[in-house]
């Protein structure tokens, strides 16, 4: 019996979390579509592989093998999760992915108590984002509660740090990206969301834009987009309102009237589906990382009306996203976790940041008044 299936074994995350949990000794089986490419990603680690040519073939795989855990980094996940899950429920293997959309995220969270009889446990969004804000939000929120103090108002700010290397988009990520926009109620299937009164509602996508200063003296703006980090900060802080906005938006005068439009194509099927091809074959450059540190960063309105902020610091957002995800695979492989359905940091608490290198920053943003928001003004 393996202790872990890497599902899709040839992608630079697929790729490294095998290979750190190969270093635990962990037997990893690495899972793909080219047998070629599997074994080049194989390399000298000796991980064994596997080909399955679709998600009904990896279903069967999982199974089949009936591992200790399976690692899904296939996108797009509002496609792949829910055959593997139904898989791994089926085999008794616990689960983990990458998924960091609303639809995606939301889907595997309302599997809970399905999990939850199966004596399985779910996790989504093991990656950078979800579990670098959800950190923040956790450790504010356990310190309210000790003063009594409950969250009315929450903010979480995703601000990576992220290194490209050359080559193709490619249709995992492009269907992720175009796919997951935002596939949950509370608006038209392509608009944004945040959390008012307790209820998923309509926002622009690029919207509320905010300046921030990172401890480190990093000059970001941050802006709205629907991601799992939305329902990961509602589900830790239990606030009525609650945005979720990353720094990868962008926030210029011409990207606030071009992107609501935009979104509004997206319904139409065939330049949904065109969207997603132009997307897939765009090329990137190899690029350094623009900054030294990935943050996280949340900001609590308390309902007495004070507030707290803080930061989560981690290292380049890939290398963030590889170690989260391994660390939350090696815990479930030890037999560390609750049977049921949850993001990161709600299934290990936030001492899983600071298990992968992270460390958390206390206190506020640093004002500067040379960075610009574009003309917009986010809430407090």
């Amino acid at each position: 019996m393996a202790d872990v299936l890497v599902l899709g074994g040839t992608g630079r995350t697929g790729r490294g979390v095998a290979d750190a949990l190969a270093r635990d000794g962990l037997q990893v089986v690495l899972v793909g579509r080219d047998g070629n490419r599997l074994r080049e990603a194989a390399g000298g680690h000796g991980h064994r592989t596997l080909v399955a040519a679709g998600v009904r073939e990896v279903a069967d795989t999982v199974r089949a093998v009936r591992p200790a855990v399976v690692v899904n980094t296939v996108g797009p996940f509002t496609a792949t999760a829910g055959p593997v899950v139904d898989a791994c429920l089926a085999a008794g293997s616990d689960y983990v992915d990458l998924a960091n959309d609303l639809a995606a995220v939301s889907r595997l969270l309302a599997r809970h108590a399905e999990a939850e009889r199966a004596g399985r446990t779910l996790v989504t969004g093991a990656g950078f984002g979800v579990a670098a804000t959800e950190g923040v939000v956790v450790r504010l929120c356990r310190d309210g509660a000790r003063t009594g103090r409950r969250a009315e108002r929450v903010r979480v700010d995703m601000v990576p740090s992220l290194a490209l290397q050359a080559g193709r988009l490619g249709d995992a990520l492009a269907g992720t990206l175009v796919e997951g926009l935002p596939g949950v109620p509370g608006g038209r299937r392509f608009q944004g969301r945040r959390f008012a009164g307790g209820r998923l509602v309509a926002a622009p996508v690029g919207g509320a834009p905010r300046a921030l200063v990172t401890p480190d003296g990093d000059r970001v703006v941050t802006a709205s987009m629907p991601l799992g980090e939305l329902l990961a900060a509602h589900r830790a802080s239990g606030a009525p309102f609650v945005e979720a906005a990353s720094s990868e938006v962008p926030t210029g005068a011409l990207a606030r009237i071009a992107l609501p439009p935009a979104a509004n194509l997206l319904a139409v099927g065939p330049l949904r589906r065109f969207a997603a091809r132009r997307l897939a074959a765009v090329e990137f450059r190899a690029r350094s990382a623009p900054r030294v540190s990935s943050w996280g960063h949340a900001h609590v309105r308390w309902q007495d009306g004070t507030s707290a902020e803080g930061w989560s610091r981690l290292p380049e957002a890939q290398a963030a996203t590889v170690a989260v995800c391994a660390e939350t695979t090696r815990r479930l492989a030890r037999g560390e976790g609750r049977p049921g359905a949850r993001t990161p940091v709600a299934s290990f608490g936030p001492e899983l940041i600071t298990s992968v290198g992270g460390e958390f920053v206390d206190g506020p943003s640093r004002p500067d008044a040379r960075v610009d928001v574009g003309g917009g003004r986010g809430r407090r």
